[in-house]
């Protein structure tokens, strides 16, 4: 029943097992099992590894453009601000919950659990 690999899964935002029940309850909070094959989402912890890659991959593609736009029109800051400001909300907004997805998946697919030690 497992998928092969869990990107589909992570696009849609659906549960990395089954690939049909909602992995989200809100915005961005985690559902607490899948709705259609109860798969118990208590193994996911994605920490701050999303937020990362969103600040790291928006802003190249932010600072850019903006770099692009500066050296190619020279316009006043404020038109910057006009224009990049809510295009840095937009995509990071857009990317972080399929990142969260895809990396609980990613969790699901490689079995990672919390590191313990030995005794």
């Amino acid at each position: 029943m497992s998928q092969p690999f869990p990107s589909r899964a992570a696009l849609f935002g659906k549960c990395p097992q089954c690939g049909e029940g909602k992995l989200f309850e809100g915005f961005l909070k985690l559902a607490p099992a899948c709705d259609q094959c109860g798969l118990d989402y208590g193994f996911a912890d994605s920490g701050d590894g999303p937020a990362v890659f969103v600040i790291l991959l928006a802003g190249c593609v932010v600072l850019g453009l903006a770099l692009w736009v500066e050296l190619a029109f020279e316009p006043p800051y404020w038109v910057h601000l006009v224009i990049f400001l809510p295009l840095t909300v937009i995509v990071c907004l857009g990317m972080l919950r399929p990142l969260k997805s895809f990396m609980v998946a990613i969790q699901y697919h490689h079995k990672a659990e919390e590191g313990r030690l030995e005794k």
